[in-house]
């Protein structure tokens, strides 16, 4: 009997995958709930499960390919034979003391089988397909993500250097007795590579260009004064972390800002819908996370519930979702509102662009220390500047001021968090 492997449900708003690569080979056995194929979406990746024991029989869509819910990627044969080859033999299932007297075949098809998944386990689902198009074994990249995970940028590191050594050394033969030889070389050592560009990626430049197009966006600056959240992390970091195990970090305090900003100016936590205006009364604040296909949002919903622990907690947890690649769907639908700190990567000064629907996003920076003016003298302080992208459309310029003004009065004075936030 044959079972169907199908794309599955993808989540809100997704309705379209790309199939990354094949897991399995036609022939090869596998076993309910083992993974097959993977997928890639808008949003994130997914692996799809044999619902049965058996062999992937047939393979009807290709990597490379895109692909809706409900359609047919392969076909699982079930039966005695599905089964023997799961067991690595073809009479187990019909004469099982036979296999006292020659257990020597057996132990080498399980033995050699489980090294390929500890292999695939360090290395990035990115890094994975990249290995896979490159033809690259994983096991010969060293890799330098958290604790030796290999990346997107380990492989092509190591096509790189693994590419130009062979050629270089068969180039000078050719070159004095035939010119067309030469050429092909000297192309490849310049180093020009083709990828394709994968769905997350088409998706982003996609409703970047969105944003710009239909959104009449503009961008208000402001810069804020460190110092007071600076000394209180200083004074309260030690006690915070032996509580909740957890040190205080800087977006916890802007995730409040924003917080108690937008309740003071509901346009920005709106969304346009043909020709009405939905403000929403709760606060599910998106927070940018760099990965290696580009930003993706997590949210934290009802962000106005919860304590700067939380906070701390759930930017954690996305962060180590990212660098395992384990972001659901579900952690990025919705957000009202997004906060993106490009500080993190060293940018002194951003104009973020919107995450549509939304019609305000805001941008930190770094922090650096400069002279400003203050009580008539030229202090230092550690100054951070400030960016608020807005749809003029339903947000007018003195809201958006007003707005980040907000920010920088509840940043600089923290207790006012307590209060506002």
């Amino acid at each position: 009997m044959s079972v169907q492997i199908t794309v599955p449900a993808l989540g809100e708003s997704v309705v379209e995958a790309t199939i990354a690569r094949w897991l399995k080979q036609e022939g090869d056995a596998v076993k309910a709930g083992e993974a097959v194929v993977a997928l890639e979406t808008d949003k994130v990746d997914l692996e799809v499960p044999a619902e049965k024991d058996g062999v992937l029989s047939k393979i009807t869509r290709q990597a490379g390919e895109d692909v809706q819910i409900g359609d047919v990627l392969g076909l699982i044969e079930e039966g005695v034979g599905a089964a023997s080859a799961a067991n690595g033999t073809g009479k187990a299932s019909a004469t099982p003391e036979t296999t006292v007297p020659t257990p020597e075949v057996p132990p080498p098809a399980q033995e050699t089988a489980p090294p390929e998944p500890a292999k695939e386990e360090r290395a990035t689902p990115v890094a994975k397909r990249v290995a896979a198009d490159q033809g690259v074994d994983l096991s010969a990249v060293s890799g330098a993500g958290p604790g030796g995970r290999v990346t997107k940028q380990d492989v092509e590191n190591y096509v790189r250097t693994q590419q130009p050594v062979p050629q270089p050394a068969s180039a000078p033969a050719p070159v004095a007795t035939s010119t067309p030889v030469a050429s092909s070389p000297a192309a490849d050592v310049r180093g020009e590579t083709r990828q394709r560009m994968t769905r997350r990626r088409r998706t982003i430049a996609e409703r970047l260009v969105q944003a710009q197009q239909t959104a009449a966006m503009l961008t208000t600056f402001n810069e804020i004064d460190m110092s007071a959240v600076m000394e209180l992390r200083k004074r309260r970091n030690e006690s915070f972390e032996k509580r909740y195990g957890l040190k205080v970090g800087f977006m916890s305090f802007f995730t409040k800002a924003v917080i108690g900003a937008l309740k003071a100016f509901p346009p920005l936590n709106a969304e346009i819908q043909g020709d009405e205006i939905v403000l929403k009364r709760y606060y599910d604040i998106g927070i940018a996370v760099g990965a290696e296909e580009g930003l993706v949002v997590p949210v934290l919903r009802n962000a106005d519930r919860l304590s700067f622990a939380d906070i701390e907690r759930a930017i954690k947890e996305f962060s180590q979702k990212v660098q395992k690649g384990t972001l659901s769907v579900e952690d990025l639908r919705g957000g009202t509102f997004t906060i993106t700190n490009g500080g993190i990567f060293g940018s002194l000064l951003s104009t973020p662009i919107l995450n549509l629907p939304q019609v305000g996003i805001l941008g930190m920076h770094k922090i650096q220390e400069r002279p400003i003016a203050l009580s008539g003298q030229v202090v230092i302080r550690p100054m951070m500047y400030v960016a608020l992208s807005y749809d003029h459309r339903i947000v007018d310029g003195r809201e958006a001021v007003q707005f980040l003004v907000k920010v920088k009065e509840l940043v600089e004075e923290p207790e006012a968090l307590l209060l506002e936030g």
